[in-house]
């Protein structure tokens, strides 16, 4: 027996001197190696051995597998290596010319507009203030105001998430807009004094979600930012200044804004800020559908109700706020008629910004 497992290792390093490519060095591996190849009939067999020579017989065995693997990849890399030998002798190339340059990463057009509205209020005194995506009904609704069966709360405008645990009319849901953040940031600040709560004046960047019908305007997910201003004798006036100062650093110096009056649960008074199309300069064009003007903005004087659950005395404090979607910003600059085009992740369309 231990003479014929030599024979088999002399046989297979013999045929594997013939190989000369791929294609044959993979039949000789079958041949050789594989299941029905004479090594492993070996085993296969083992039963069939006297007692005392399987041990003898059984490491020969390994040991000529073994040998036959090794010089399997031995040869495997030695035709790699000819392969790329040729490769190189057959191709023309020229060391001089320069590489190939590494694509660039930008920016999203969103994260674009975003970060030009975070200069612009930080020039302005506001800090950015992070809030959670995963809200309760309390937060999203209750505590800004909305009535018990205002059309926000149902079913086919919100993302609610079942849970094992029923918590009643307090379920947790996917915020519909960053107005909760108003609340968490009073109630953080007015924590650090009770009595005397210092002055807020903060935005709240953040991704939102809403049980939408898709289309080229509307989307489930998008990117609001809120913001918001407390303190002593805070006007509408400081919210209109405020906005309109806003509008001439992010749109150019001579825009013109107009306020129209609005309603919204957790602001009284309550309004939408217009800006003139900046596109056609108040003429009218597709873009502003002839009107010459382009809404960009939600805002108001913080309810004194919202005021109240945030910690803040509405007989001492006043505030405003205000809300606003970068997607629509952008598309209105770049003239983008379809929002989906955000979350497409075409490169046609995001190479251009």
């Amino acid at each position: 027996m231990l003479e014929n497992i030599e024979e088999i290792k002399q046989a297979g390093l013999t045929a594997l001197v013939e190989v000369k490519d791929e294609d044959a060095l993979n039949q000789w591996r079958v041949t050789h190696l594989g299941r029905s190849s004479a090594i492993m009939d070996v085993f296969k067999n083992m039963g069939e051995v006297p007692k005392e020579e399987r041990g003898a017989v059984g490491r020969a065995a390994n040991q000529v597998k073994q040998a036959l693997e090794a010089a399997l990849t031995e040869k495997m890399a030695a035709l790699h290596e000819v392969a790329l030998q040729r490769s190189l002798g057959e191709e023309h190339l020229d060391v001089t010319l320069p590489g190939r340059a590494i694509p660039r990463g930008r920016l999203h057009p969103v994260t674009q507009t975003l970060r030009e509205i975070y200069r612009v209020f930080a020039d302005m005194g506001f800090q950015v203030y992070r809030s959670r995506e995963v809200e309760t009904d309390e937060f999203n609704f209750q505590l800004l105001n909305f009535p018990p069966h205002h059309p926000a709360r149902e079913m086919q405008d919100s993302f609610y998430i079942k849970t094992d645990e029923d918590r009643g009319d307090n379920p947790f849901l996917l915020r519909t807009h960053t107005s909760p953040g108003q609340i968490h940031a009073m109630r953080e600040f007015s924590a650090t004094d009770p009595e005397n709560p210092p002055p807020v004046r903060i935005i709240l960047p953040g991704m939102c979600y809403r049980y939408e019908q898709v289309s080229a305007r509307y989307e489930s997910q998008f990117t609001q930012v809120e913001g918001l201003a407390v303190g002593y004798k805070i006007t509408f006036s400081d919210l209109k200044g405020t906005l309109s100062d806003f509008a001439r650093r992010m749109f150019g110096q001579d825009v013109q804004a107009r306020f129209r009056a609005s309603h919204f649960p957790f602001t009284e008074p309550s309004a939408e800020m217009d800006i003139e199309c900046f596109l056609c300069g108040g003429d009218g064009c597709s873009v502003c559908k002839g009107t010459g003007w382009l809404e960009i903005l939600g805002c108001g004087m913080v309810h004194p109700i919202v005021l109240e659950n945030g910690g803040y005395d509405p007989e001492r404090y006043t505030g405003f706020a205000f809300g606003m979607g970068p997607e629509r910003i952008t598309m209105l600059r770049h003239r983008i008629e379809d929002i989906r085009y955000f979350w497409a992740n075409d490169l046609r369309f995001l190479e251009q910004f």
